[in-house]
């Protein structure tokens, strides 16, 4: 049987809390960048015709690639405003708020029409 009195316990859940924590931080990073650079290509490649088919085509990809690049300035932004929701009101609470925000703003790009079909 083994001795729980002395703290390995703790020590052991601590460790694996940290682990946990580890693991989704680098899922949803991960999966931060791969929707970043599955964006920056698709802006590259049919946002600028789909999204301003009637600008040239460089300024249709600079207008693709600047929606991209609002996205890369707001993060720290959002950092500060939503770390310190976190903070004072639960990080739970903020994590269901930006997810459902997240996954509302999905769904209206979803349904956005494209000026053009292609």
């Amino acid at each position: 049987m083994h001795d729980t009195s002395n703290g390995d316990a703790r020590a052991y859940d601590r460790h694996s809390g940290v682990g946990r924590a580890f693991a989704a931080s680098l899922t949803g990073t991960t999966l931060e960048r791969y929707d970043f650079a599955v964006y920056s290509a698709a802006a590259a490649l049919v946002l600028g015709k789909l999204f301003f088919p009637s600008e040239d085509p460089l300024t249709a990809a600079l207008l693709a690639f600047s929606s991209c690049a609002v996205g890369y300035v707001s993060r720290p932004l959002g950092g500060v405003v939503f770390g310190r929701l976190g903070d004072v009101i639960g990080r739970e609470k903020v994590l269901m708020a930006t997810l459902v925000l997240i996954g509302a703003a999905t769904f209206l790009i979803g349904v956005l029409p494209p000026s053009v079909s292609l």
